[in-house]
């Protein structure tokens, strides 16, 4: 947000530069078409890159915080098992019978539904 501000900041100092350099017989964009487009830009990479982005890591985030011993769990890299243990910052899964896996939280891809294992 801080560097949109400052890009902001630099197009508003620079436009009497714009303005005197531009031809007024060019028939182009005026300035204010151009801080028009500048502001759709913005609004384009905003809407479709930045505003998803955090979406996703507020949802992880809750994910983490939500980890109880039980949960059926995926990781990552693929591996699939039950939580045993919850720590702050890691988790054991068990992946097989009497098979263990310390995996950190920020490793979960996703919880699954209850019984999921059992079908597999």
């Amino acid at each position: 947000m801080k560097s949109i501000k400052l890009l902001v900041a630099a197009l508003f100092a620079a436009m009497p530069a714009l303005a005197m350099a531009q031809d007024p017989g060019a028939g182009g964009m005026g300035v204010m078409g151009q801080v028009i487009f500048f502001a759709g830009f913005i609004l384009i990479f905003y809407f479709l890159i930045w505003r998803p982005q955090s979406k996703r890591a507020k949802e992880h985030k809750a994910l983490m915080a939500g980890l109880n011993k039980g949960d059926e769990v995926v990781t990552s890299g693929g591996m699939a098992g039950k939580i045993t243990k919850v720590t702050d910052d890691f988790i054991v899964v068990e992946i097989a019978d009497n098979v263990e896996v310390k995996v950190q939280k920020v490793a979960v891809a996703a919880a699954l539904p209850k019984g999921t294992l059992k079908d597999i």
